[in-house]
This record gives C-alpha cells, sequence and structure tokens, in this order.
C-alpha cells in the first residue's frame, strides 16, 4: 500500500468509526423511546438493560452503516479539497478516481461485511432483543408502597401504610388486608409502625409490625357447616413479623421459537421457504375456487367449462404427482408393516404348536393308558363329525349377488333459463303448486352461499398476498441496504471534492438531505408493496435506482471540476446562455431583413 492510499484511507476511517456511533447511539435512542413506558418502573438490572440495547444496537446496524459512509465519505473529501490536499494530488497527475480507490476497497469490503450482518447477526439480535423486551413487558412493576394509598401488587394482599420514613424501612400506621382464603375482607391486622426489608436475595418481603391487633371473622365451625351467625375473633400483639413471597415480581424468559416467524428474524434461505410456502397457499386456493365451480355453478358450466391457467395446471400436475408418491409411499410402507406382521405371527403360530406337541407328549409319557377313555373319546368325536356333516347340507345365503334397490326415477327437470322476467312473473301467476317459486328460492340459496365462498377465497388470498409481500420486502432489503453502501459512497465522496468543505457543517447538511430521499423512498415503496401496489423488488430497490445516476453524476461532475455549489459557476452558465439568447435575436432580424 502506498503512502498516498495509508493518508486517505486513515483520514477516512477516523470519522467513519466516529459517524458510525454517533448514527447508532441516535437511532438507539429514538427506538428505545417508543419502549420508554414499558421499561421505566420494572427493577431492571443492568445486565438486562445492557443486554437490550446492544441487541438494539445491532439492530440499527442496517440503517447506520449506509449513513456513516455517506457522512464519513463526504467529511473526508471536503477536508481534502479545503485544505488544497486533492489539488496536490490532482497535481502530481494521479486522477480522482485513482484518489477514490482505497476508500472504494474498503466499502466493498464493508458491502460484504454488512450483507453477513444483516442477513445473519441482524435476524439473531431481532430476536433476542424482542423476546427480552416482550419478557419486560409482562413483568410486574417494581414493589413501590406509597403513602395513604392500598397496595394490591403483591397476589392476595391488599398492604396500606399511612407514613414512611426517609430511610424506607420504618413505617407506621399500617392496615394489611389478607385475602388467602378467599372470603373476602374477613382478616385484618393493624399495627401502630413496623420496618419492612428484603430477605433472601429480595425474594421475599418481610413486615415487622409492632402494637397492633388481628381482626379474624370466623363463619364455619370446625366440621365446615356453616354457623348460623358469623363471630369474630381479636388478638393483640407486641411484635408480629409477615414473610411475603415475591416471586411474581420476577422476569421469566419466554421460549424464542415463539417469536421465529417475524419477518425481520428471518435470514435469506428462511425468507425463501417463507415466500415458496406463502405461494403455494396461494396456488391451493386457487386451485379450490377452480374446483369449487363446478358445485356452485353447476348449472351454468354443465356444458361449457372454465379454462385454468397454465400455471395453475403446472402447479395442479405438480401437486398430484407428489400426492401420488407420498400415497405410493404409504402403500409401500403399510405393505412392509403388514408383511412383518405376518411374519410375526408364523413365527408366533409355530412356536406355539411346537409348544403343544412338547406337552402332548410329556401327557402321553407322564399319563396311563386308559382304554375306557380313549373310547368315550372316539365316540365323542364322531357325533361331532356327524354334526358337521349335517350343517354342511343346510342352505346358505349368498351375500355376493347384487341386492336391488327401489330407486325414484320420477325426478321432474326444471328448465326456465329461457323465460324472460315478465314470462316468469306470469308464471308465477298462474303457478299454483309452486314450483317455479321453489326453483327461485333454491336459486337464491345457492347464490348467496357462492358468495359467501367467492368472499371467503378473496379474503383468503389476500392474506396471503399481503404475507408473501412482507416476506419479500424483507428478503429484499437485506440485499439493498447492503448495496445502499456503495451508492452512498459514490454520492458522498464525489459530493465532498466539489463543495470541498469540511467540518460538520456543510457535509452534515448534505448527508442528512440525501438520507431523506433515501429513507423517504425506501419507506414508500414498502408501504406500497404491502398493499400490492408495487412489485416488492422494485418497491425496495427504488431509493438505490433513483440514487445511483445522482452519484455517478456527481463522481463525472468531480472528474471535470465543476463548480455545482458556487454561485460564480451559475452567473457564468446564466451569462452564456444570455449570450446565446442575443445571438439567436440578431440572426433572426438579420434573417428578417
Amino acid at each position: 500500500m502506498k503512502k498516498l492510499d495509508k493518508l486517505i484511507l486513515s483520514s477516512f476511517l477516523g470519522p467513519f468509526f466516529l459517524t458510525f456511533l454517533v448514527v447508532v447511539f441516535i437511532l438507539l435512542t429514538q427506538h428505545m423511546l417508543k419502549y420508554f413506558d414499558d421499561i421505566v418502573g420494572k427493577d431492571l438490572g443492568w445486565d438486562i438493560l445492557g443486554q437490550l440495547l446492544f441487541y438494539f444496537a445491532i439492530f440499527m446496524t442496517p440503517i447506520a452503516l449506509p449513513l456513516a459512509v455517506l457522512l464519513s465519505s463526504l467529511m473526508t473529501f471536503g477536508n481534502l479539497g479545503e485544505h488544497f490536499e486533492l489539488t496536490a494530488i490532482k497535481s502530481a497527475g494521479i486522477s480522482l478516481l485513482r484518489a477514490l480507490l482505497p476508500i472504494f476497497g474498503f466499502v466493498l469490503l464493508l458491502t460484504v461485511f454488512a450483507f453477513y450482518s444483516n442477513n445473519y447477526f441482524v435476524p439473531k439480535a431481532a430476536l433476542e432483543a424482542y423476546s427480552l423486551l416482550w419478557d419486560i413487558k409482562q413483568k410486574k412493576p417494581a414493589l413501590d408502597l406509597k403513602q395513604g394509598a392500598f397496595y394490591n401488587g403483591i397476589p392476595d394482599f391488599n398492604i396500606k401504610v399511612d407514613k414512611k420514613h426517609d430511610d424506607g424501612k420504618t413505617i407506621e400506621d399500617i392496615i394489611i388486608y389478607d385475602h388467602r382464603g378467599q372470603t373476602g375482607n374477613k382478616k385484618i391486622t393493624l399495627a401502630d409502625s413496623g420496618a419492612m426489608y428484603m430477605i433472601n436475595n429480595e425474594r421475599y418481603l418481610k413486615l415487622e409490625l409492632f402494637n397492633g391487633n388481628f381482626y379474624f371473622e370466623d363463619y364455619s365451625e370446625a366440621g365446615g357447616k356453616p354457623r348460623a351467625e358469623e363471630t369474630m375473633s381479636r388478638s393483640s400483639f407486641t411484635r408480629s413479623e409477615y414473610v411475603l413471597d415475591l416471586s411474581s415480581f420476577g422476569m421469566d424468559r419466554t421460549n424464542q421459537s415463539l417469536f421465529e416467524g417475524n419477518r425481520i428474524m428471518r435470514n435469506l434461505n428462511q425468507l425463501n421457504d417463507d415466500v415458496d410456502s406463502v405461494n403455494r397457499r396461494i396456488m391451493d386456493t386457487k386451485l379450490n375456487v377452480f374446483n369449487d365451480s363446478h358445485y356452485a355453478f353447476y348449472y351454468h358450466l354443465r356444458e361449457d367449462s372454465l379454462q385454468m391457467p397454465a400455471d395453475l395446471v403446472s402447479f395442479k400436475e405438480e401437486r398430484d404427482s407428489l400426492d401420488a408418491a407420498r400415497e405410493l409411499l404409504k402403500e409401500q410402507q403399510e405393505a412392509e408393516k403388514q408383511d412383518s406382521l405376518q411374519q410375526l405371527k408364523v413365527s408366533t403360530s409355530v412356536n406355539k404348536i411346537k409348544k403343544s406337541a412338547v406337552k402332548e407328549n410329556r401327557k402321553k409319557q407322564d399319563a396311563e393308558p386308559n382304554q375306557a377313555l380313549k373310547r368315550r373319546q372316539k365316540s365323542v368325536a364322531a357325533r361331532n363329525l356327524e354334526r358337521e356333516n349335517r350343517n354342511l347340507k343346510l342352505p346358505k345365503l349368498d351375500d355376493t349377488k347384487p341386492k336391488v334397490v327401489a330407486r325414484r326415477t320420477n325426478s321432474k327437470i326444471y328448465i326456465y333459463d329461457t323465460l324472460s322476467h315478465l314470462e316468469i312473473v306470469r308464471y308465477l301467476e298462474n303457478d299454483s303448486s309452486g314450483q317455479l317459486l321453489s326453483v327461485i328460492q333454491t336459486s337464491l340459496n345457492n347464490i348467496r352461499q357462492t358468495k359467501s365462498k367467492v368472499q371467503s377465497h378473496n379474503q383468503s388470498l389476500e392474506r396471503y398476498v399481503y404475507e408473501k409481500n412482507v416476506f419479500d420486502i424483507q428478503y429484499h432489503k437485506i440485499l439493498a441496504n447492503s448495496f445502499a453502501c456503495i451508492v452512498m459512497f459514490l454520492i458522498g465522496a464525489p459530493l465532498g471534492a466539489i463543495i470541498k468543505r469540511g467540518g460538520l457543517g456543510m457535509p452534515v447538511l448534505m448527508s442528512i438531505i440525501f438520507f431523506i430521499i433515501y429513507y423517504v423512498f425506501t419507506m414508500t415503496g414498502e408501504k406500497w408493496a404491502k398493499q400490492d401496489y408495487l412489485d416488492p423488488m422494485w418497491a425496495i430497490w427504488s431509493a438505490n435506482i433513483l440514487l445511483l445516476p445522482i452519484g455517478l453524476f456527481f463522481l463525472r461532475q468531480a472528474r471535470n471540476d465543476a463548480r455545482l455549489f458556487e454561485a460564480d459557476f451559475y452567473s457564468v452558465m446564466i451569462e452564456k446562455f444570455n449570450r446565446w439568447r442575443k445571438k439567436g435575436k440578431l440572426s433572426l432580424e438579420e434573417n428578417s431583413d
């Protein structure tokens, strides 16, 4: 690396890191102000606040990096031009493009880092930040006993303290309502003074009460049977203690998998899968509309069919092939399962036969021969065989013969599509049986059902299209925010060489102007893309597409040493225009003469 490259790069890196930190701080402050009410008063530790600020700071980097590149490049070349260092570089025969080369190489590396940051670090930081913010919102406010007011933040207790001393521990005139029995205000404790402090790492609140009374209303006997009248008990004490559980004031962490479906917490691969999934839902909905049309409009489509678009035809073929493959795989698995069960049954039956044979052999060996028993068994077997033969000769019902089912074939078909409105009215006047009226009522019911189905399908399509646009927007924002670093450099560096003003005056003003243009176009495009007025790709890339030619124009003007921001430049242009106009008038007068 040459000394010139070191000089230019070192003059750029300092302002870049400084402006990057300042921009992140400003954006972080503006973002955290929206959640100020949810964070204050929750008694959060510095570790939790540090994690929240750190994750949100990473979440701000996609916007902070392009703005830091714009401001730092404008300041760098503005300072070089203001101190005539850029003039000396050009006088040495070094072109402006060569002077821009070291910073441009750094910006290319920064663009690659921005892409990986937007694709991997930022989604993870967004997941951690918003899940932690959700847990903070669900956390109860810190314990705060105010003077002269009842406090019901502790479960099952309602406490009132009339006076608190400056040390925060000594209290006077205490009233405690104990609602643990869910019986109302039946248990009351009054005390003249007391002290309160935390124990066991602030997990419990200990109240020491002095000189007070317990009041308890008893309305049931020992066996649980209600009394006819309630009785009140009172007991005095000189010192008593309450230990109240503060576990409900702790912060429980929610499972982060519940937040992973949000678009800002997804990388490019996940967003691509989400878009593909939503596209399949859209095609499924459209295909269901075409499939239901034959049932909803069965009369009009009886002879005519609605032509299905080519993309739906290809999607239907693909879906049917996948369904057939799944069915085939399921059948194969079922067949393998049946084969394994059959083999298991065969092996089990063989084992049973072997065991029974072994038992029979043992019985024959162990039992003594009994001829009378054998003859009796032979006679029983002969009678059973004779009974079976008689049963075989009996006639059986044949279930394989087709059953005759009586059907009504005298159904009438009504065709009134060729009747005009006047003919229908006349027919209704003469229709004593009410057949046409029933047909019209049935048609109206079908129309209402069809309208309801179409509205339901349209609502589903609108919801799916919105989800698809949201995922597409985030997909292109990851790429467009990374490429914006190059665009902002092409605007800032030539613009600084043209205005030749360093410091924080003119550079900050010009940076704010161009960043506002970039931000307005990005936000407007995102809004139009969500409303499906504009394609998400063109909507998100519109700011870069607009500012890139402006940056190239500034680069061309900087190479030609144009003085766009000096009054002399425009006065000379006006004088040239006036001269050209006077010459035109003189030529017209000469031609007329």
